[in-house]
């Protein structure tokens, strides 16, 4: 394009409704969709015609989508609210009740802005210089926007190093990099175009997604040019600008949007919180089958609640190779008998998929000529790099594949008693720009959209277990992804490598990855690759890991040692009692996993995602809240014995141990021997934690219910907590209840009414309220008899029997 070119755009006196069409005499196309008060989007088209005309990340509010995807013209399922349009010589305004979008028509130059206080406020605006590539450049997508200095940018998934972006440069390319520096590495596994600017001079936040399936970078302010000011900006390689722009009053509303537009968080079973125990030396072993009943006998021994097991691919192996679906049966004479003993100690089998097939496989050639894998142009599989050998991709854009993928999974897993599915190794590592997908008939380029094979390799796995057990809820794990895969899966950050510097950072990931809509995620806890965990560290990492939604002990360490609760029978006692205290929680971590799927709340968060007030939150930290009520300050530094974390302001926090209270805006140092098997815990006060004080044993699933009272000084506040059977869909024709307690504080007495509620409401009338010793405040409770009182520790243990009518 020349200078003196630089595109006019005008609004097509056609359209009508929400959807926006400006055109100009070049040809490019802009086109703007009022989708909601607080989400307006932008698709700019500079050659007028889409690239990638379906989406898969969109499903506002919807449990799933189609394979084939969703076309980027489908406005269902948003609200479509009525709008301000104004118009002058040069510039377009949209105004919502919430945001603002105001468009320079000479060189398409956007300007966003949110209401904050009945009062419009500068949110973001394009770079006044060449914003888009109307020609400027390659035929890649980009967008600039000016970057102001202090702003904060949080998200884009589990990247390495701090949670802020700023002043970063970052790669969304899918990648297996094991062992990767928790401070440094990029790429990671993940893609996830989505992130948070805060701006901390005004207090404004919004979110930017990038609806896109490319591999893309985010340069958030690492570069720096004279020539256009100070700036950040997005670059992908293939498909089209499709920007969403979220408004928000903080952070919580601006991550619950975004997860909304991109699909309902997949309600797992319970038994997905449990501890999942795993390695991969026990399935290499050529004795797997009784490696693995091993593990089962040293949980009874060491009587370590455990309630699912990651079935590494050596079952699978040929050799030293891994070949998916076949079961090596010199390791695993009785797959289904095996299936069947775990089963009996109330262990849930997950086993590892991959989505490669070598080329010995010996299905490789049926694959093949069914065209089901990624193909050279001349019909060829493309050979890729995949593990110990070379394979070739299934392509998951070909129903044909997804078809045999799930009979494959049916066949080989679901039939055999296991009904959970691991999908690893999905990053799809297609380096070749002649490899193509069959695209649902519409063959392109597979570098065009390598992380959608992920997601559709998730979804298959998914389908298929529903399609087995049609009143049971699926559960899955995978490893790389991309916006929707909370629809489907929980996480991890991957094959981390074993250091204190992956303890501290892998916190961060993981909340960065919360904040992006995926918060059911975990760490392989000690550490996956590098060196055996020492004694200490390895505690540490296990009093951080049970806060996670995902638990789970994996490795595969250096010198052939095997992370687990044992490893060290120094330390075996206080993890075995960490583990119980695990299960003690499960009833708050089932509660929020009911929340983020049924509110699209984060599981986990930082602290300023509830106190974005309070300017030392957005500070970098390895501080932790777990849902709203508990702050979790873990160690995260070889010798320390203390912690010292700051208090959010805006409300006052308890001891969870001694219930000692201690005001909000301070810092507080905590003590953390490593002796013990209370790491440093803060609840919020006016919360009651609910818990199941039913004692911890392996292979027992009981069920006591009790709620943990963290008082006000005065005031009143409502817990609540959610009940089911666990496991099933009854939930969706409402079978689930509700435990509700109401309390009254004033300065003589605390007042507690406690209701069951709900078409299935909890079995049991009977509830323990555990009441802070130091209170010498009156407990009266509305409606329920005193059965006993105890006290143990710093708590008074009031065990009741609710009337009749239970509410």
């Amino acid at each position: 394009m020349r200078l003196d070119q630089i595109p006019l755009f005008s609004l097509d006196p056609a359209c009508s409704g929400n959807h926006l069409v400006l055109r100009s005499a070049e040809g490019a196309l802009a086109h703007v969709f009022v989708l909601e008060h607080d989400i307006v989007r932008l698709l700019v088209l500079p050659d007028a015609k889409l690239h990638f005309p379906r989406t898969w990340a969109i499903a506002p509010g919807l449990d799933d989508i189609a394979a084939e995807g969703r076309d980027r013209f489908d406005l269902s399922g948003f609200a479509l609210p009525d709008f301000e349009l104004a118009q002058d010589d040069n510039t377009l305004t949209i105004t919502t009740r919430d945001l603002r979008l105001s468009i320079q028509l000479k060189g398409l130059f956007c300007r966003w802005e949110v209401k904050r206080g009945g009062v419009w406020q500068a949110a973001a605006n394009d770079r006044t210089t060449q914003a888009y590539n109307f020609g400027w450049w390659d035929q890649r997508v980009y967008h600039y926007l000016q970057r102001e200095r202090g702003e904060m940018y949080f998200g884009l998934g589990e990247r390495t190093g701090p949670a802020n972006r700023a002043g970063q440069r970052y790669q969304m390319c899918n990648l297996d990099p094991m062992g990767y520096d928790a401070r440094s590495t990029d790429p990671l596994y993940k893609h996830i175009p989505f992130y948070l600017t805060h701006k901390p001079s005004s207090g404004v936040c919004f979110g930017l997604f990038y609806d896109t399936l490319s591999e893309c970078v985010f340069d958030m302010g690492k570069e720096m040019d004279n020539y256009h000011g100070h700036y950040r900006y997005f670059v992908a390689e293939h498909g089209d600008l499709d920007l969403y722009f979220i408004a928000g009053d903080g952070p919580a509303t601006i991550t619950q949007r975004y997860t909304w537009l991109t699909g309902r968080p997949v309600f797992a079973p319970k038994y997905s919180l449990g501890y999942s125990g795993s390695t991969m030396s026990y399935t290499d072993a050529p004795n797997a089958q009784e490696r693995m009943g091993e593990f089962l006998a040293r949980c009874q021994e060491h009587d370590i609640a455990c309630e699912s097991f990651h079935l590494s691919s050596g079952y699978t192996s040929i050799g030293g190779k891994r070949y998916v679906f076949h079961w090596n049966r010199d390791k695993f004479p009785d797959p289904a008998g095996f299936a069947a003993s775990y089963l009996a100690k109330g262990v849930r089998l997950c086993a590892n998929i991959k989505p490669a097939l070598l080329h010995d496989h010996p299905r490789f050639a049926e694959a093949a000529a069914a065209g089901l894998l990624i193909q050279d142009p001349d019909g060829q599989p493309t050979a890729v790099q995949f593990w110990d050998d070379t394979g070739a991709y299934l392509d998951f854009t070909n129903p044909a594949t997804i078809a045999w993928w799930k009979e494959r999974v049916t066949e080989s897993l679901l039939q055999t008693g296991i009904a959970a599915t691991w999908n690893d190794n999905n990053e799809y590592e297609i380096w070749s720009t002649q490899a193509r997908m069959f695209g649902f008939g519409e063959a392109r380029p597979a570098v065009e959209a390598r992380s959608l094979q992920t997601l559709l390799m998730m979804q298959a796995s998914h389908q298929a277990q529903q399609a087995f057990a049609p009143d049971e809820r699926p559960w899955l794990i995978s490893r790389s992804g991309t916006p929707g895969m909370q629809r489907h899966v929980q996480t991890w950050s991957g094959d981390n490598y074993t250091s204190w510097d992956t303890l501290r950072f892998n916190i961060r990931m993981g909340l960065g990855l919360a904040l992006s809509g995926v918060s059911n995620t975990g760490h392989d806890i000690g550490g996956f690759s590098g060196p055996a965990p020492g004694p200490e560290l390895l505690l540490r990492w296990v009093q951080n890991g049970i806060f996670l939604p995902r638990f789970s002990i994996h490795s595969w360490n250096d010198d052939g040692t095997v992370n687990e609760p044992w490893m060290y029978p120094e330390i075996t006692a206080r993890i075995r009692e960490l583990i119980a205290l695990r299960v003690r929680l499960t009833p708050y971590l089932y509660h929020l996993l009911w929340r983020s799927h049924s509110a699209y709340e984060p599981m986990i968060r930082p602290t300023f995602h509830d106190f974005p007030a309070d300017a030392q939150t957005w500070a970098e930290n390895d501080d932790m809240l777990l849902g709203p009520n508990l702050l979790v300050a873990s160690v995260v530094e070889p010798g320390a014995t203390q912690r010292r974390v700051w208090l959010p302001a805006g409300s006052d926090w308890c001891d969870f141990w001694s219930g000692q209270r201690h005001h909000g805006g301070q810092w507080l140092t905590l003590d953390a021997p490593l002796d013990s098997s209370t790491p440093p815990l803060l609840a919020r006060a006016g919360c009651a934690i609910p818990l199941n004080l039913a004692p911890v044993h392996f292979g027992q699933t009981d069920d006591v219910r009790g709620f943990q009272v963290f008082p006000l000084e005065t005031g009143a506040f409502e817990a609540t907590c959610f009940e089911d059977d666990g496991h099933s869909l009854a939930y969706q024709q409402d079978q689930f209840g509700l435990w509700t307690l109401a309390v009254q504080c004033d300065a003589e007495a605390l007042r507690i009414q406690i209701a069951k509620s709900g078409q299935k409401p909890p079995v049991s009338n009977e509830v323990t309220l555990l009441i802070p010793q130091a209170d010498p405040r009156s407990v009266a409770v509305e409606g329920a008899t005193l059965l006993s009182e105890t006290s143990q520790g710093a708590w008074r243990y009031l065990t009741l029997r609710l009337a009749a009518t239970g509410a």
